[in-house]
Order: structure tokens, then sequence, then C-alpha cells
């Protein structure tokens, strides 16, 4: 059985919720896709994840939801955390950190699909060995998923080509998140594993990384503090498309996805939570 699995990139700010609520149905629907797993610790004002924002990207079609090095930005997430399991924070966190280590997600042809986070080391915070975090989650997922698909939340590029030819052949696909920019290095490993080094933003592409040009010009000219406010132009959807074989498990397929929202080049409205839509700190 054939499964088409949208992986999409980091959600930055009510532009990149927005550009999903109006495009992601219609999306699932032309592309078949089986299965939509999208990173969103970036969703609310830029850092981090609430209820309500959790709440409302399911509705938007979203199946599965992971957080990285923002995971717990903010606190009203950490019960969501604790009692869903579509939703997973790194699970090279520590062992005494909320949350569960995995996402699952049963899709309608009947496999079930587990989505696994890891986080970086290098140029990042302390974390566990995520080489050593996976292989002991591996055995676990043998009873419980058809599939297994990890992401690597790093900064470094040599960290995740690294993680992908460990993990080829024991997984079906591992992707790249937290820079960003889509990479062109999408591929099938030699042993069967999609790969694609970062999968990019779901957000203002016409910005730095998601926040105005401006502002973070400013802080990086004159390393005085400034608010990073989220950018509104040019909306656009980044991510990968991922076509699994149910029955051996393998990648036959992987594709780089951009979706560029042509109703509007600007996207304002309403907060979430009746707060500015910005970060104080650039991370």
């Amino acid at each position: 059985m054939k499964l088409n699995i949208l992986c999409i990139g980091d959600i930055v700010g009510r532009p990149g919720k927005r550009v999903l609520a109006d495009n992601l149905p219609a999306i699932v629907k032309e592309r078949e896709i089986d299965c939509v797993i999208a990173n969103a610790e970036n969703a609310a004002g830029g850092s981090g994840l609430t209820r309500q924002i959790y709440e409302k990207l399911l509705k938007y079609g979203v199946h599965i939801i992971t957080l990285g090095d923002h995971t717990y930005k903010k606190k009203d997430i950490i019960s969501v955390l604790e009692s869903n399991n579509n939703i997973t924070r790194p699970a090279n966190f520590s062992a005494y950190a909320s949350g569960k280590d995995f996402g699952l997600y049963k899709t309608s042809k009947g496999p079930v699909i587990a989505v696994v986070p890891l986080i970086g080391r290098i140029f990042m915070k302390p974390a566990d060995s995520p080489y050593d975090c996976i292989d002991k989650i591996l055995p676990k997922l043998e009873s419980q998923a058809d599939i297994v698909i990890v992401e690597i939340h790093a900064e470094a590029t040599s960290e995740k080509v690294s993680m992908g030819y460990y993990l080829d052949g024991r997984v079906s696909c591992v992707f790249g998140t937290h820079t960003h920019i889509a990479t062109a290095d999408e591929k099938i490993l030699p042993k069967g594993t999609g790969y694609i080094t970062d999968i990019g933003m779901t957000g203002a592409h016409h910005s730095i990384l998601g926040r105005k040009i401006e502002c973070v010009l400013k802080n990086f000219k004159t390393r005085m503090p400034c608010p990073f406010e989220i950018a509104t132009e040019d909306p656009r959807i980044n991510g990968v498309i991922i076509t699994i074989d149910s029955s051996t498990k393998k990648a036959e397929k992987i594709s780089r996805f951009e979706f560029k929202d042509n109703k509007s080049d600007s996207i304002s409205y309403d907060s979430d939570d009746g707060k500015p839509d910005y970060q104080a700190d650039f991370e």
C-alpha cells in the first residue's frame, strides 16, 4: 500500500497558521495526502505553542504536531503534551521532561505512522544523545507503528546528514527542521530511507526566518535589544511529500513542496491571544 505523507516546515506566527488554514484542506485533497506532520514550535508569536493554537492546527488538518527547542516557551502546552498522542517533543530531552517521545496517527487506509523528533547538540542547548535515544525507541515502536519517521531538529547540517545515514534502512524517512531554510538535497538513501536536511518554513518569506527584516538587521548591526516582529509578506508553505510503501516500509519518492498563497501578498489579522505577534529575543 502506498502512503503519501506531507511534512510541513516550522510554522512561524499568524501568517504561517493562516496560510495553512486557508489552503491545507485543498492541498491534502489534491495531493492525496494520508498524513500531515507539522513542526509548530514557532506557531505562537514566533516562539512556542499554546493549547488554543494546537487545537486550531488539528482543525486545519494537521495529524501529528512536533516541537523543538522552544517546546516549553508557553506553559499551557505542558498539559497538552502529557495527555495527547498526536503531539510530541524531542525524544532526547531529559527523561524527566514533560511530553511523549513520539506521536502516533492511524491513517484512513489502516497503517499507523509514528513520528519521533530528535534535537541536535551542536550549537544547541544540552540534550541526551540522539543516537542512543533512537536506538532505545525503535524496538518499542515495532508493535505500535507500521511506518516510522524521524525529525532531526538541529542547527548543523552535518549532524542532520549523519542521522540520516545512521537510520538508513531502519526508518522510512528522516527530515530536518530548525533552520527555516529549505535545502535541495532530498534523496532516497541506499537502504531505502527518504532524507532531506531541512524542509524549510511555513510563514512570511519576505523576511529573515519569518521575522521583519528591519528588526533583525537592527539587532545584528547594533547588538541592542529589539523585538523581532513577525513578518507578513509573501506567505508560503514549505515541506516535503514522501511516498512510502507500507509493506516494505521504504520510501519510494521524496519531493520538496512549496505552496505560495497567491490570494494575498500580505497577511494581517487579529492575534490568537490578544498579544502582539513577536518574540522579544532572537534565538
